[in-house]
């Protein structure tokens, strides 16, 4: 058993791939949030620096698909809330059946997050345009949702592989 963890131990650069392009995008999106920001707020009091009427809708977009993608690198970090007060009154064996249990009720969250948030993306999203630019769909606003469903799902994956590998890897040792 212990051969076929080393098998798919070799996928693991796959997931470190996509937290660093998931990182990186977040990076992305905080400088221009920053960028533009910084412009709008210099814009009203510098005369000369234009403060674009569509700088808050694109400020607060940003700002979703930051939210909601950091939430996904929270998971592979596991560094979500969690209740651990009483892990050390509860049996190990129980504590790693209750992980499996969480990760595999994240990954139907991710699920839900992808299905849901694209019919939203395409339907509510779809029909909707931004105020200040008519030309954009308000779909980027809800787009954000189904990429943090897709990479909550990849990470969660991961993390049940990795349940799974501590429950059966210590089974074997004993």
């Amino acid at each position: 058993m212990e051969g076929f963890f080393k098998t798919v131990d070799k996928c693991k650069p796959l997931y470190d791939i996509t937290y660093k392009l998931m990182l990186f995008i977040c990076k992305l999106l905080l400088i221009a949030d920053i960028l533009i920001t910084s412009m709008a707020v210099a814009g009203r009091y510098v005369s000369f620096i234009p403060d674009p009427s569509w700088s808050e809708e694109v400020v607060l977009t940003l700002m979703v698909y930051m939210a909601v993608i950091s939430a996904a690198l929270a998971i592979r970090r596991g560094a979500h809330i969690r209740m651990t007060a009483l892990d050390s009154y509860l049996p190990t064996g129980l504590i790693k059946v209750l992980d499996l249990l969480n990760d595999i009720c994240v990954t139907v969250l991710a699920v839900v997050m992808i299905v849901v948030g694209m019919s939203y993306a395409q339907g509510i999203g779809g029909k909707g345009f931004y105020v200040s630019m008519p030309w954009l769909s308000r779909f980027w606003l809800y787009f954000p949702i189904p990429v943090a469903g897709i990479a909550m799902l990849i990470f969660e994956i991961e993390a049940i592989y990795n349940d799974i590998k501590r429950m059966v890897l210590k089974e074997e040792n004993k």
